[in-house]
């Protein structure tokens, strides 16, 4: 069987293994909170990247537009996932903290980690700047929301909480919205301007599109049990390891979260497929912040203590910004090359240094 052979000929996922003993391990032990962390983030790396080979296979399939949507779509599921876990807990901190983090790590991390690894590869790489300009924008868009919700509290200090949650209701509402007009324009109406350029190494598909679509779903239900596991663990797991809750929602989840997609968008930047990778980096930090953030807003009326609201804290919102504006400016360019992602790293070290050693106060 062809999916026995790759975890036959692929070492990285024979770590599999390590998928029942965290299951287990979850009801033998619950208390052991660092020991489940750390067999949570070592299981979800296996699964990642057989979730990345299953998403190649199907973007063969679909072009590398939808199947860089296709990627970021399951891969941001594993983050709303974790974010729902801990809405149910009412752990609102962690849950905004996730949010900013995913769209500054998929922005900066992943898209930088992108360019180095393929420019390490080939000189010059091209990729179609209207994507990206598209994601940029809606980035843009919903950063502006972000600064909403804080300047109406800002105003009216006796009436600032009501008017903040009936804002962001409100807003919510419209992100969605505004995600799900740029889907139809990029997928129907305008999709001719967003085709990816035919400069990637050609390889034969291997896995039939049945295969592929099972062990996605598949996968995705596993990465969901252990992401559970995680949420629940992470917290005490941060204390005992000296890590501070800023850093550890905004750093630590957001990137075990996007371990899957991170696969994919590095294989594809190794193969000069660099559409693929940057619709995945991209694709992934705009579908956060225009329709996970708000989901997770209107879901909380249903499961969190209290309903959650879009005010972040101040410097969440500044480095979102910054994170938005820097790769706005990068992709404009349309060519890359291993120094381009070198700035794009060091931008992401100074907030990784900076929240590890003064993390922000965060409501």
């Amino acid at each position: 069987m062809i999916l026995l052979r790759e975890i036959r000929d692929t070492p990285l996922l024979w770590m599999l293994v390590l998928v029942p003993v965290v299951l287990l391990a979850a009801r033998i032990a619950p208390e052991a909170h660092t020991l489940l962390f750390v067999l949570a983030v070592l299981t979800i790396i296996p699964l990642a990247a057989l979730l990345s080979h299953a998403t190649e296979a199907v973007a063969e399939k679909t072009g590398d537009a939808i199947g860089g949507l296709l990627n970021a779509t399951l891969g941001n599921l594993t983050e709303l996932i974790i974010a729902i876990a801990a809405l149910h807990a009412g752990q609102y901190m962690l849950v905004k903290a996730s949010v900013a983090g995913a769209i500054v790590t998929n922005t900066l991390f992943m898209l930088g980690a992108s360019f180095l690894l393929g420019g390490l590869r080939y000189h010059i790489q091209d990729y179609n700047r209207a994507s990206g300009r598209l994601y940029s924008a809606l980035l843009l868009m919903a950063t502006f929301v972000l600064i909403a919700p804080g300047a109406v509290a800002d105003l009216d200090l006796a009436r600032g909480e009501v008017m903040v949650q009936k804002l962001s209701a409100a807003l919510a509402v419209l992100l969605i919205a505004a995600y799900a007009l740029g889907l139809l324009f990029s997928l129907k109406t305008h999709k001719e301007l967003f085709a990816a350029a035919d400069h990637g190494e050609a390889e034969d598909v291997k896995w039939p599109i049945g295969l592929a679509v099972g062990t996605l779903l598949v996968v995705t239900v596993f990465v969901a049990l252990v992401s559970e596991i995680f949420v629940e663990s992470v917290q005490k797991a941060a204390e005992t390891l000296g890590m501070s809750p800023a850093f550890v929602g905004f750093i630590v989840v957001a990137l075990v979260g996007a371990a899957a997609e991170m696969a994919v968008a590095f294989s594809a930047a190794r193969k000069d497929r660099l559409d693929l990778s940057v619709s995945i980096a991209l694709g992934s930090a705009a579908q956060i912040a225009l329709f996970v953030a708000p989901v997770l807003v209107l879901v909380s009326y249903v499961i969190g203590p209290t309903p959650m609201d879009l005010q972040f804290w101040p410097g969440a919102v500044i480095m979102v910004l910054i994170a938005t504006v820097v790769a706005a400016f990068i992709i404009n360019a349309g060519r890359s090359a291993w120094f381009v992602g070198v700035l794009l790293l060091l931008v992401y070290a100074v907030f990784v240094i900076t929240l590890y050693l003064l993390p922000p106060r965060i409501p």
